[in-house]
């Protein structure tokens, strides 16, 4: 275990940035005491596509340094695998349902609480950099929203910011935002990239990956189609690393990286068929790495269990601020410094609307899953970004001729299966539905009952009606029922 260095001031031109408190919390000596904290959400990355986790071609030497350099969670989950009710969790604590937020664009309610507010009544720093997607309502829980102009108002008279050109990460401004805070205060820092969300464009990157290096995993095809789709997607992966390169170059500048807390996660997984918007690891299971050089032991790895909404009463914890009623999540601070430790049994995601209706809940231990499907007589859809995509054109043309294989016709199955149990362990990419295997049904019924007794306990309730599809479900075209913005969960007739 490293101990907490206290660093000399250190200036900008006409800014005074001081380091955080390096006091130690009465009692525990464990956790310095309110730790500079950084959220870093990717829009869109599959869990495992990054060197940390074994990719073998994707370059991302920071987030790679992050987890060399602090401890990597291999079994880390997201209660949807849909962009803006993944957010909505999170910055909550709550389940997507509880949010009254859990389709896709639907504004989080003014009146919900985040753990942002909190650590703002506390004394902290809090700022916002980057893809946005939770509605304007929350938009007040954080004292700055880092934009051009924006910057105008935190630097003294008579200078002008330094901020580097803009591109379309949703990136540019991290870095600023973390040059540009305000002196003697604990900080925290929202920053969300737009990378890897879709469109993809060529030469983002002064040495695009090789799609002959592309790994396809074998629910897709692998032609060359699919091989660029997956070049690219990996070419917005390497820029956005680029960028949290730099924040940390930016910490370690300021003096102040051995007491800031830094959590990579995606919101979801990336935007092809069978991942994003589905139960499956390709949807809601997320890369999550923390570096925290006062505490967390140089290239930890933990196998425990961890949701998305036990980040909140986790930073709030480590805060010195009691999470309260109406967080779902549990602390998994524990962890940190005991990577072995088991804070949950069981993690639970669900799906609603994107872009088309659906409706699932997953449950999931460490071994194996568990899926609900309450609206079989609806395809698994991929949403409308990758139903444009060559990957699922592609698709579209190998179906027509008979080309598919099982696995990869799982996105056109109608009716789709009611239950799937897949022993995840054994069967990484839940190819072999254990759901109907007699071996297998006292795993199941478990399994089946563990996740009614959550949707009891959580008040999660299948609607009355369904939301009608916004996309066409084969060819990604907008239909009449489109509207934008959405109304809201309260707004609507």
């Amino acid at each position: 275990m490293s101990s907490l260095q206290c660093f000399a001031k250190w200036a900008l031109p006409g800014i005074l940035v001081l380091p955080s408190s390096c006091e130690q919390r009465a009692g525990d000596d464990s956790f310095p005491d309110k730790p500079n904290i950084i959220l870093i959400i990717a829009d869109d990355m599959n869990w495992d596509d990054c060197g940390a986790y074994g990719h073998p071609t994707i370059r991302t030497p920071n987030i790679d340094r992050l987890a060399d350099e602090g401890i990597k969670f291999t079994n880390a989950f997201l209660t949807t695998s849909s962009c803006s009710p993944s957010r909505a969790s999170i910055i909550t604590g709550m389940y997507p349902h509880q949010t009254d937020a859990e389709q896709l664009h639907w504004p989080v309610p003014a009146d919900k609480i985040t753990f942002v507010e909190k650590l703002r009544d506390a004394g902290y720093w809090t700022a916002q950099a980057g893809k946005w997607h939770l509605g304007d309502a929350l938009m007040d829980r954080f004292d700055f929203l880092a934009s051009e102009t924006a910057f105008n108002d935190l630097v003294p008279d008579n200078e002008i910011p330094v901020l580097p050109p803009a591109d379309a990460s949703g990136c540019h401004l991290w870095a600023a935002t973390l040059k540009y805070r305000p002196a003697d205060k604990p900080f925290f820092l929202w920053l969300a990239a737009f990378d890897p969300h879709r469109p993809y464009e060529e030469n983002i990157i002064s040495q695009p990956h090789d799609p002959d290096n592309a790994v396809i995993p074998p629910y897709m095809p692998d032609t060359p189609a699919v091989r660029k789709d997956f070049a690219l997607y990996y070419d917005e992966i390497s820029r956005m690393d680029d960028y949290i390169g730099r924040v940390m170059e930016e910490l370690q500048k300021q003096g102040v990286a051995e007491n800031t807390l830094i959590l990579f996660i995606s919101d979801n997984g990336r935007p092809f068929p069978r991942d994003k918007t589905t139960m499956y690891e390709g949807g809601i299971k997320t890369p999550f790495i923390i570096r925290w050089p006062a505490v967390v032991q140089p290239g930890s790895v933990s196998p425990s269990l961890i949701s998305a909404v036990d980040i909140a009463p986790t930073f709030l914890t480590l805060a010195g601020i009691k999470p309260g009623a109406g967080i779902a999540g549990e602390d998994f601070s524990p962890v940190l410094n005991s990577p072995d430790s088991e804070i949950r049994d069981y993690v639970f995601a669900q799906a609603h609307w994107h872009d088309a209706e659906r409706m699932y809940r997953a449950v999931r231990d460490s071994r194996y899953k568990y899926i609900r499907n309450f609206y079989p007589d609806l395809p698994n859809t991929p949403p409308a970004d990758a139903l444009k995509s060559p990957t699922f054109e592609t698709m579209l043309a190998l179906k027509d001729n008979g080309e598919l294989n099982e696995a990869q016709m799982n996105v056109f199955m109608t009716p789709s299966p009611g239950e799937e149990l897949y022993d995840v362990a054994n069967d990484p990419f839940e190819l072999n539905n254990l759901a109907g295997d007699a071996r297998y049904s006292e795993v199941l019924e478990r399994m089946q009952m563990v996740l009614k007794d959550f949707m009891s306990s959580t008040n999660d309730r299948i609607p009355e009606s369904r939301t009608p599809d916004e996309f066409h479900r084969r060819t990604g075209d907008r239909l009449p029922a489109y509207q934008w913005p959405r109304p809201g969960k309260f707004d609507r007739p």
